[in-house]
């Protein structure tokens, strides 16, 4: 059964999309079939990290919620353009990408407008039969809003990513607490950007038991990041990396999809 991951934030800046995109390619190394979804519409930008250059995108996912196309007509396969610039990516899966449009007017109108969130519930569903994903990433909009709670209530897995940022601890109480109330299945939280001098091992047990969550990972942060500024995958530029086998792990958390087999080594 197809399994759909929510990847979510409650204040931006904390790499929520680079850690869906690194996410989502580790899972596809394994033979996976899987699906984002750019939901954060407001502040679009992970085609970026696949190299999905903007005029070579036809429809968005705004189109498909302004009723111009359907929902998998906005859907790319971006795993050729991995394997051109990675020759030994081992992707033996599939990655397709439904991005949101950069265009001002298309912003403009969703901020003006609005848009029948009930549509993503939909459009999840078709691009699931239609691609036959094993699972779909939704990088949804930092914050709590209408949209978010939706893919929230449609989720499987909810992962929270976080700064050990005392902002970001009192966002992350809120988050946490409204998807208790919505009973997610469950729940994963990912500390990112930790600084190398931080004790881990003591900041995992303090998340824990302050958000009586799972802490599937921390992320640190580190130069290499900074240099490649989302222009790639960093777990296929840097597989064996610190910061790659800590997104491995939180993809070893995951349930299955369809495919049973799941292995998600790196190297």
């Amino acid at each position: 059964m197809s399994k759909i991951v929510s990847i979510h934030s409650f204040r931006g800046g904390t790499g929520k999309s680079n850690v869906t995109a690194n996410l989502a390619t580790i899972i596809a190394r394994s033979g996976q079939r899987v699906g984002i979804v750019d939901t954060d519409i407001q502040s679009p930008g992970i085609h970026v990290l696949f190299g999905l250059n903007e005029e070579k995108i036809g429809y968005t996912l705004n189109d498909y919620l302004w009723g111009r196309c359907a929902v998998e007509d906005a859907a790319y396969d971006v795993t050729p353009l991995l394997k051109m610039s990675h020759k030994n990516t081992g992707i033996r899966g599939n990655i397709y990408l439904i991005p949101s449009s950069i265009k001002t007017g298309e912003i403009s109108r969703i901020l003006r407008e609005g848009y029948d969130a009930r549509l993503l519930n939909e459009g999840f569903g078709n691009l699931i039969r239609r691609f036959k994903l094993d699972y779909l990433f939704i990088d949804t909009h930092p914050g709590i809003n209408e949209e978010t709670l939706l893919s929230v209530i449609l989720s499987n897995v909810l992962v929270i990513i976080l700064r050990p940022d005392h902002q970001d601890y009192q966002g992350t109480a809120v988050t946490v607490d409204v998807a208790r109330k919505l009973e997610v299945p469950k729940m994963l939280l990912v500390v990112n950007k930790a600084l190398p001098t931080i004790n881990f091992q003591v900041l995992g047990q303090q998340m824990q038991k302050t958000y009586n969550t799972t802490v599937a990972s921390i992320l640190p942060v580190c130069e290499e990041m900074f240099q490649l500024g989302s222009s790639d995958v960093f777990s296929l530029r840097y597989p064996n990396h610190p910061w790659t086998q800590g997104v491995s792990a939180i993809a070893s958390l995951l349930p299955f999809g369809r495919s049973q087999n799941t292995s998600f080594q790196t190297k």
